[in-house]
């Protein structure tokens, strides 16, 4: 691991600590080669003092028994009737993934305990169907798990739920989860299934909002495919319940937990249910912060060199894109009214956010700010990224005869014999109000 990573891990830590994790894990998972590896990973959560729910599924289990015993079932994820010989099964096939999951937590010197905490009552009759053993979470037993969580234990909970007379329910794990969630007021849902989270055109989709998440739900079911719908419409639930983040996650690709958690982009498809990535202004408290970002940069001479009282100075001129509340690029934009001209200068996107598209993103925010400013054209100053704004941004080489006095006046002092690149700007699309 790199010290910069391990930086980057850092700056979430006092965030998580003491927040609750719901991490969802499918039955499928709880059988994959890489579940030891998981098991792992939530010691390191642990270690962090993150406290962590663990709910797992079991249709994969209940499957594998119905083909070993050539048993018909009726439903083996929990969303359809289950009958009497189905629910047999699952208890059963709970039963075994429960201990099985027990002892590799054991096995990394957690603590867990089987929490039976899921009050239930029958599905009913559905279209005229009755769905027999059926469960609907009711309720969640929060004092059990709070009781669990401030002792250091995991609690486990089955896809299983009883009601108040006694009898038993098969409930699915996808609902259990965002019940939990919701009534745990968990910082997060991290559902483990066998897919790479929403893939559409050969690319993972990074993050969706809910309203994203319920149109393709919705509208857009046949891009999402039946492994991956349940989840979604569930991650879209739970955020409407005021879960903030909700991740879908491959859960055979090893350290995906960790890389999810600890990093701006992750690696599966996010639902979040507050704003997640903006630019925003500058303020005072975040000029150290872009400062040590643009550091790098400004040594190799690819940014002009700033001293903490010249970005002071013109604070209202900065811009970050925030991602999950972590700086990760930075813009400037100095007005020239009189000439009708703005400069885009301190452009930078850290290392590890690179090829995301920001720089770009940036770089057209600047040009909307500057043709919303009245600008009729926007310049930047560049000794080594004069490529990237040709290539990207559509800028072309001028002279330093065409910049502003003012600014030719420092051109001529800095020494830095940069090149000169310019483009027209119009107002297409507001930009954010300053």
């Amino acid at each position: 691991m790199k010290v910069a990573d391990l930086r980057g891990i850092l700056q979430y830590v006092p965030r998580f600590r003491d927040r609750i994790f719901v991490i969802a894990v499918d039955g499928e998972i709880a059988a994959s080669p890489n579940f030891a590896n998981i098991l792992l990973d939530l010691a390191v959560l642990r270690s962090l003092n993150i406290k962590v729910i663990l709910v797992h599924g079991a249709g994969f289990q209940i499957e594998q028994l119905a083909a070993e015993r050539k048993a018909a079932i009726s439903s083996a994820d929990g969303t359809g009737i289950i009958d009497d010989a189905t629910l047999k099964l699952s208890l059963e096939a709970a039963t075994n993934v429960m201990n099985e999951i027990m002892q590799g937590l054991t096995s990394v010197d957690l603590r867990a305990v089987y929490a039976n905490v899921i009050i239930s009552h029958p599905a009913g009759i559905l279209g005229g169907v009755d769905y027999q053993h059926l469960g609907r979470v009711e309720r969640v037993d929060t004092q059990a798990i709070e009781l669990f969580l401030n002792q250091g234990i995991i609690p486990l909970i089955p896809p299983i739920g009883f009601d108040g007379e006694g009898r038993t329910f098969r409930v699915n794990s996808d609902a259990v989860a965002v019940e939990v969630a919701e009534a745990m007021r968990a910082m997060k849902i991290i559902y483990l299934t066998g897919t790479d989270g929403l893939v559409v055109s050969g690319e993972i989709v990074r993050q969706l909002s809910i309203g994203e998440a319920e149109e393709f739900a919705k509208k857009k079911r046949a891009l999402v495919g039946p492994k991956l719908l349940s989840k979604l419409e569930h991650a879209a639930r739970a955020c409407r319940l005021g879960v903030p983040r909700v991740h879908l996650l491959n859960g055979n690709v090893n350290e995906a937990l960790l890389a999810e958690v600890f990093s701006p982009d992750g690696i599966g498809t996010m639902v979040y249910s507050n704003e997640y990535q903006q630019i925003r202004r500058v303020f005072k408290k975040d000029v150290r912060a872009v400062m040590t970002l643009i550091r790098q940069s400004v040594n190799s001479e690819e940014l002009a060199r700033r001293t903490r009282n010249d970005i002071l100075a013109q604070i209202d001129d900065y811009w970050v894109l925030e991602i999950d509340r972590n700086l990760v690029a930075c813009v400037a934009v100095h007005l020239y009214p009189e000439q009708a001209k703005a400069e885009l200068a301190c452009l930078y996107v850290a290392k590890s956010a690179e090829g995301q598209g920001y720089g770009r993103k940036l770089m057209a925010f600047a040009e909307q700010l500057a043709a919303e400013k009245a600008s009729k054209h926007i310049f930047a100053l560049s000794t080594q990224a004069f490529n990237y704004f040709q290539q990207k941004g559509g800028y072309v080489e001028v002279t330093p005869d065409d910049l502003p006095p003012e600014r030719r006046r420092k051109y001529d002092i800095s020494g830095r014999n940069s090149k000169v690149l310019q483009k027209a700007v119009t107002l297409t699309v507001a930009a954010p109000t300053p």
